[in-house]
């Protein structure tokens, strides 16, 4: 059921105006496509699509994404990796700096990624039709039951991470 295959390693993306481009050095985690308000809000579109990865597998190969923290519905805030020129989204962080989630709409080819899973569906916009093929979640969902094995498996390394430095 994983769809991200066609994403491969050395996958390329950028901000509108080319500044910031970066590469993905492998298949990312998992790829989710949500509908909550906070997404809709701050795309100013009915959804987005994030391909959630390793930070130290986000290589930025030209420019500088600038750090934007957005609050968030849940008094919370997100970063944001905004191009300093041109403002495009190119990636965020919720709360874990060791994952990024990759904007999709900002890949070379977009076209190549297909969501993994619908998530926050319970606020999706009415005209948008869901696929019969992908597990759907009015909110999120449990990443150990939909992930892949070796998505769990670099899960778990960055879970051990978290764990060593917060030890240390």
């Amino acid at each position: 059921m994983v769809c991200f295959a066609s994403v491969i390693a050395g996958r390329e993306g950028g901000c509108a105006c080319g500044e910031v481009r970066y590469r993905l050095a492998s298949e990312p985690l998992f790829v989710n496509c949500c509908h909550c308000l906070n997404c809709q809000r701050q795309t100013g579109s009915a959804f987005v699509i994030n391909l959630l990865i390793e930070a130290d597998r986000v290589e930025v190969v030209s420019g500088e994404p600038q750090p934007v923290d957005a609050p968030r519905d849940d008094g919370g805030v997100q970063r944001i990796f905004r191009c300093p020129t041109c403002h495009v989204a190119v990636f965020s962080e919720y709360g874990w700096p060791e994952v990024k989630f990759v904007r999709g709409g900002t890949l070379d080819e977009p076209s190549a990624v297909t969501p993994d899973v619908h998530i926050f569906t319970r606020s999706k916009v009415p005209w948008v039709k869901l696929p019969d093929d992908r597990p759907v979640f009015e909110e999120y969902y449990d990443s150990r039951t939909l992930w892949p094995a070796a998505s769990l498996e670099r899960l778990d390394a960055i879970l051990a991470l978290r764990a060593s430095r917060s030890d240390s």
